[in-house]
């Protein structure tokens, strides 16, 4: 059984001033409150991030505290119509927490849960004002990183109207925290995708990277949603509607309602293309789309129509769907962009012959009197440095000298195209057999041409001399073998030929260089071929005598390599211990074989036991493993000794002694 644990802040002071009065809504980074600025006396949104999950996130609140300030300074010099407003950021309890703008609305989410979809004239007016608060986001730097409906907020239009979504105003909130929060992630949640699934990019899903256009393809999917009421792909667990993301395409709307206008579809489908190179660049580049395609959907000329529900929430096919005409309606004065003109509106005619009439007299006013002819002198001379000025910053001022970038490796031509204030791109490697790997091959403008300051260098690498590997082709026939070299880019040369235990006559028995080997192109590999096997095995003469071995090898018609290889061992002497070839490895009549024997067992040294009485030195031979014979008295004085005293004998030679 779950437990739920009260929530304690209802009625908490935070830091002195902000009195939380009731909790808005719960999500998977944070909490949202109302609250009254008790200084300012106004309410607001306060925003508390959930705690670390694990005691080594926890370790972290330091690092993660800063990342989370720096990134609500940002948010908060985002000064826009649609964006939520930051008045304020700080810590309670361990715990950062952002002070927004209260928004009395509700959300995007709420609004499709109700309507479950929306008329087009509608959801392209939401989508521009989201734009707008994205695009001015993008031009500070900001991604958003998670644009869903639950980040976007309808609040009541100024008119007061709220029937119509057209004249209300949209506002989009939690730019940054996504990011800020992804940054402090702990081992545990590395992997995890900072993102919603039903809105995610392609690109963050396969390499985790995001940039404008990662919010661009969230936009489309936002659109598309409004638009049919769902979300393009479903799946049973998150990482199947991830994928879906990456290997297919978004349909177009009108396949889920039908009649949409088409203009509809090429924004929905330009915008979540899975290509991010294939997108509009930014949410500026698709604002102005989608403004376009507005203005289309409003000319009377524009035969477009469109599905509009009679009953509540119909399956896409029911018949009791009726065609209209779409109307957009005017965009509000309030979301009108500064270049737009009034539609509609009344435009004062200007009387041209009054106006040259007033000011014909002026240059006459101007000229007779000192203090005019001095004015305009000024102004004629400020023109003038303005158009010196201007035209030095166009022809040379802005421009700088592209320093030389060629044989430098990566990194140090990095280094100083971010001193020069320059922005270098890479084209394809190539490889060079004389720059190095990773070396500069050549840049684009080159060294000492005219480049705009904050300009691209496009710098082209070298892989270094082209390498080819000697393929293995032992064991292959010739002309098999012969072919693999060829289509490596070598030269293949015909060697000599050898014999061969296991391969048969024409088969490769070896290459030089081996393979493996790392050569130049057109490198010469001499192949070796085989005899096959020879006609005469090698007999096993290991622990034959010497004189043995040598009369068996002189029947077989080989040579025994003289002298052989002498080498110390606890066989007996010139017993052979070694031999090369070995037994069994076929040899032609006349060959070579080389024999090691053995030099006998290390002599020992005999001591002396004259004089001593005979059992005891006969226990004291036997101890040194001696044999001992006792000759004469065994109860007697030891007279002689054979072998004599300090001879050197193999171990284990027998001691005569004579006892009297």
């Amino acid at each position: 059984m779950d437990t739920q644990v009260a929530d304690t802040l209802p009625g908490s002071l935070i830091d002195g001033r902000y009195r939380i009065r009731g909790r808005v809504a719960r999500g998977g980074m944070a909490t949202v409150y109302t609250a009254t600025d008790e200084r300012l006396d106004r309410t607001v949104a306060l925003k508390i991030i959930h705690p670390a999950p694990s005691p080594e996130a926890q370790g972290r609140t330091t690092g993660f505290v800063d990342r989370f300030a720096d990134e609500a300074k940002t948010i908060a010099r985002l000064t826009h119509p649609n964006v939520v407003a930051v008045y304020d950021q700080g810590i309670h309890a361990d715990r950062p927490y952002l002070v927004m703008e209260y928004v009395r609305g509700r959300t995007l989410r709420d609004v499709l849960s109700e309507r479950h979809r929306l008329n087009p004239d509608e959801a392209l007016a939401i989508i521009e004002q989201m734009l707008a608060a994205i695009a001015a986001a993008h031009r500070a730097g900001l991604v958003h990183r998670d644009v869903k409906p639950e980040n976007v907020l309808v609040a009541e239009a100024p008119t007061g109207g709220a029937a119509n979504l057209v004249d209300s105003v949209v506002k989009v909130a939690d730019f940054g925290l996504a990011q800020a929060v992804e940054a402090s992630a702990d081992d545990a949640q590395a992997n995890q995708l900072m993102a919603t699934i039903a809105y995610v990019a392609p690109e963050l899903v396969t390499d985790g990277h995001a940039d404008p256009r990662t919010d661009v393809y969230s936009a489309g999917i936002v659109l598309f949603e409004m638009l049919t009421g769902r979300v393009p792909y479903d799946g049973q667990r998150p990482v199947e509607v991830a994928w879906q993301h990456v290997r297919q395409d978004v349909p177009a709307p009108s396949t889920l309602v039908p009649g949409l206008p088409t203009a509809l579809d090429d924004l929905v489908i330009r915008a979540t293309r899975r290509d991010p190179g294939a997108r509009p660049a930014d949410a500026g580049a698709l604002l102005i789309q989608a403004q376009a395609a507005r203005e289309g959907l409003g000319n009377p000329n524009t035969h477009t129509t469109v599905l509009r529900r009679v009953t509540e929430r119909p399956p896409v096919s029911d018949p009791t769907m009726v065609v209209a005409a779409v109307q957009p309606a005017q965009r509000p004065a309030w979301a009108r962009l500064p270049e737009e003109a009034p539609r509609g509106g009344r435009r004062r005619a200007v009387d041209n012959e009054s106006v040259r009439s007033r000011l014909a007299p002026l240059p006459r006013r101007l000229m007779g009197e000192q203090r005019g002819r001095l004015a305009v002198a000024a102004v004629v001379v400020m023109l003038g440095l303005i158009a010196a000025v201007g035209g030095w910053w166009v022809g040379v001022g802005r421009f700088t000298e592209a320093p030389e970038l060629v044989s430098l490796d990566q990194a140090a031509a990095e280094a100083q195209a971010k001193r020069a204030g320059l922005i270098l791109r890479y084209a394809d490697p190539r490889h060079d057999d004389q720059v190095p790997k990773d070396a500069v091959l050549s840049q684009d403008p080159a060294s000492a041409s005219r480049i705009l300051k904050g300009g691209t260098i496009t710098l082209t690498l070298s892989l270094g001399p082209e390498q080819f590997e000697v393929p293995d082709v032992v064991g292959k026939e010739f002309e098999l073998a012969s072919t693999d070299l060829t289509e490596a880019g070598l030269e293949v040369i015909k060697g000599s030929t050898s014999y061969h235990n296991s391969l048969p006559e024409g088969m490769v028995v070896a290459t030089d260089p081996e393979a493996g080997t790392e050569v130049k192109p057109g490198h010469e590999v001499t192949v070796t071929l085989s005899k096959g096997r020879a006609p005469i095995s090698v007999p096993n003469l290991v622990g034959k005598p010497l004189d043995e071995a040598r009369s068996v090898l002189n029947q077989l018609g080989l040579v025994l390599v003289e002298p052989p290889t002498v080498k110390e061992s606890d066989k007996p002497k010139n017993e052979v211990i070694g031999q090369s070839p070995a037994d069994g490895a076929g040899v032609e009549k006349g060959a070579e074989v080389s024999l090691e024997v053995s030099q006998g067992p290390p002599q020992v040294v005999v001591p002396r036991v004259i004089g001593m009485p005979c059992q005891q030195a006969k226990q004291m031979l036997e101890g040194q493993s001696f044999p001992v014979a006792v000759q004469f008295n065994q109860n007697g004085t030891v007279r002689f000794q054979t072998p004599g005293e300090n001879s050197q004998v193999p171990p284990g030679t027998q001691i005569t002694l004579g006892c009297l």
